[in-house]
C-alpha cells in the first residue's frame, strides 16, 4: 500500500462520500478492518475502489463483520461497510424472484416477503445481522440447507464492483436465464477477494403452513447417526441435525446426543410423518409443534461458532460424516447436518497456538481421508498466525485460482490474504 495517513485517508473518502461517512470501526468491526466508510451509492464505491487500486489500499466489504473478523490474520486499510445500501430493488411474488441490495439482512429481506408467504431459505446463524454481501461471500447456510439448498442453489444474478471500479453483471432477473459467464459462483465462498457485491437476485419459496420438529435423545453419538441415517432415507426432512451433549444441554438434555428432525407441509402431510417418526425411531423424545418447533429450530439454527476461540467447519459425503467426527476425537463437540454432510465443531477447552495447529492439522487430515475439506470459521487473534484457515487444493485448482484473482483483482486490493493460498 502506497504511504498515506489515517487523516489523509480520511479525507479524501470524505471527498467521495461527504463528511459524517467515515468513521473508527466497532469493536468487531475492528479486527476487520482498521477505518470505516459507509458509502450510499454503487458509484460512491466504484469512485473509492478506484482510489484504492491507484494507492494499493487493501479494502473489504463488511456487513456485520462477524465472518471476516473470525478469520483475518490483520484488519485491512479499508471496510466498505454496505449499511447504506439495503433496499429491496424489486420483488415479483408470482415470479418468485426478489431483487435487493447487499447489505440488506436477511431477517429483514424475510420480512419484506411475509405478506406474500414467501421466504427466502437460506438460515445462516442470526439472520438479523447476516447480509446478503455475507451471505454469498462467506456462504453461510444453516440446518434447512438439507431440503432448501444454499445460497449458491439460490441465486440466478448478480452485481458487483470489480477491477477499475467497474459495474460487472452477471445472470439476471428471471429464473430462465442464460445471459453470460456464471460469475454467482464465483463470487460465492469468495469472501470478497474478487470484488464487491452491491446486488443480487435470488428464486424465493413459499413458507410452509405447519413446521414441527421430532427431538430425540440418544446415549451415543453412533446410535442417533443411525437414526438419521434412516429417516433419512425414509421421509422427506426439512432439517436433519444431531447435537453432541454440550450443545444438547442448550434444549435442557444433559450428557446425551440430541436428533432433530424438522418437516413441514400440510396438517394432512404432518400428521403422517408424525407417525413415520414415532415407528422408525420408536417413542423416546418428543415431536414439538408450532411455536414450540419454530423456538427449537431458531435455537440449533443460532448456535454461534464465530465468537469461538476456534471453530471449523467441515464437508465430508454424508455416509462418512459419523465416522470423520469420532476419528476427530472424544474433546470435539459439534453441530451435524446429517443428511448434508457438513458439521461445525469445536475443540473442548481452551488451545494454545502449537495445540491448536496440532488440532486442526489432525481435523484437516481426517476430513481428507475421507475426501471432504475442513475450513476455519473462527480462531482467538492469538493463535491465528499458527492456523491455516482453508485447505490447499491440489495445483492445478491453485493456479486456476491464482489465475482468476489476478485477473479480477491486478491491483490485489480485495480482501487480499484471507482465502485459500494467501489470495
Amino acid at each position: 500500500m502506497a504511504a498515506t495517513t489515517s487523516s489523509n485517508l480520511a479525507n479524501r473518502l470524505d471527498s467521495i462520500v461527504g463528511a459524517g461517512r467515515v468513521r473508527a470501526p466497532t469493536d468487531a468491526e475492528a479486527r476487520a478492518a482498521k477505518m470505516i466508510v459507509e458509502p450510499a451509492s454503487v458509484e460512491e464505491i466504484c469512485e473509492i475502489v478506484r482510489m484504492c487500486e491507484a494507492d494499493r489500499i487493501v479494502l473489504a466489504p463488511i456487513g456485520a463483520a462477524r465472518s471476516l473478523a473470525g478469520i483475518r490474520r490483520s484488519p485491512v486499510a479499508l471496510g466498505i461497510s454496505m449499511a447504506r445500501l439495503a433496499r429491496v430493488v424489486a420483488y415479483e411474488p408470482y415470479d418468485m424472484t426478489i431483487v435487493a441490495e447487499s447489505g440488506i439482512t436477511v431477517g429483514t429481506l424475510n420480512a419484506a416477503m411475509t405478506g406474500a408467504r414467501q421466504r427466502l431459505p437460506v438460515d445462516p446463524c442470526g439472520p438479523g445481522m447476516t447480509t446478503l454481501g455475507s451471505l454469498i461471500g462467506a456462504a453461510h447456510s444453516g440446518p434447512l440447507r438439507l431440503s432448501e439448498g444454499t445460497s449458491r442453489d439460490l441465486l440466478i444474478g448478480v452485481r458487483f464492483v470489480g477491477h477499475g471500479g467497474s459495474l460487472v453483471h452477471g445472470g439476471g432477473r428471471v429464473v430462465k436465464n442464460v445471459a453470460g459467464y456464471d460469475l454467482m459462483k464465483l463470487m460465492g465462498g469468495a469472501f470478497g477477494t474478487l470484488g464487491i457485491v452491491t446486488e443480487a437476485t435470488f428464486k424465493v419459496r413459499p413458507i410452509p403452513s405447519d413446521y414441527c420438529l421430532a427431538v430425540v435423545p440418544y446415549a451415543r453419538g453412533f446410535e442417533a447417526f443411525g437414526a438419521a441415517c434412516i429417516l433419512n432415507d425414509s421421509l422427506p426432512l426439512s432439517n436433519l441435525d444431531i447435537l453432541s451433549p454440550a450443545f444438547a444441554a442448550h434444549f435442557n438434555y444433559t450428557s446425551q446426543y440430541l436428533l432433530l428432525a424438522g418437516f413441514s407441509g400440510s396438517p394432512l402431510e404432518i400428521g403422517y410423518q408424525a407417525e413415520r417418526i414415532r415407528d422408525l425411531v420408536g417413542v423416546r423424545g418428543e415431536i414439538l409443534s408450532a411455536d414450540g418447533a419454530l423456538r427449537s429450530y431458531e435455537l440449533l439454527r443460532d448456535i454461534d461458532f464465530h465468537s469461538a476461540p476456534l471453530a471449523a467447519q467441515i464437508a465430508v459425503p454424508p455416509a462418512f460424516l459419523a465416522r470423520v467426527l469420532e476419528t476427530c476425537g472424544n474433546d470435539v463437540e459439534f453441530r451435524a447436518h446429517a443428511g448434508s454432510g457438513v458439521a461445525q465443531i469445536i475443540p473442548a477447552g481452551k488451545h494454545s497456538a502449537e495445540a491448536s495447529a496440532e488440532t486442526v492439522a489432525r481435523w484437516r487430515e481426517v476430513a481428507r481421508s475421507a475426501r471432504g475439506n475442513l475450513r476455519l470459521i473462527a480462531a482467538a487473534p492469538a493463535i491465528r498466525d499458527s492456523l491455516e484457515f482453508f485447505d490447499t487444493p491440489n495445483d492445478g485448482a491453485l493456479a486456476l485460482m491464482r489465475r482468476l484473482k489476478s485477473a479480477f483483482d491486478p491491483a490485489g486490493i480485495f480482501n487480499s490474504g484471507c482465502f485459500v493460498g494467501g489470495i
